[in-house]
């Protein structure tokens, strides 16, 4: 990769690449994502999300394009933002915010496209949550 990362994520797209985001980097946290190409070996950068994040999830959407959801950022909020990735543009948009911001969490992409975003850690001192939601992207 073009930066070393941890706490990140890394999606397969539907023409085959592979799209990192996110994550960390010695003590730092990232808002870039790269691109990796299996049939030239070769990675390049790709547009940055609108938010850093650390610790979020990123799912593929039924028509390609990518969803980052939470997180974490370098001040220690917890997100509850969501990052819509189009990979025809390589440009990242700002979409609805999930209801409960969260970290460490997991999303499902069901088949009636909707996400299915359940536990995590979350930011209002509750601590690990039992909750879950649904999200219209």
């Amino acid at each position: 990769m073009n930066i070393v990362r941890y706490l990140h994520t890394a999606s397969v797209l539907t023409n085959g690449q592979i799209l990192v985001t996110g994550g960390s980097s010695s003590g730092n946290f990232l808002s870039s994502a790269e691109l990796y190409d299996l049939s030239t070996g070769v990675w390049t950068m790709t547009g940055s999300m609108t938010y850093i994040r650390s610790s979020h999830m990123a799912s593929v959407l039924t028509n390609g394009q990518i969803i980052a959801t939470g997180g974490i950022n370098y001040s220690g909020s917890f997100l509850n933002s969501v990052d819509l990735y189009n990979p025809s543009t390589g440009v990242w948009a700002l979409t609805g915010s999930m209801h409960y911001s969260r970290y460490w969490h997991k999303a499902s992409v069901l088949t009636n496209g909707k996400i299915l975003v359940t536990g995590g850690v979350d930011s209002i001192g509750i601590g690990i949550l039992n909750r879950a939601e649904l999200y219209q992207p």
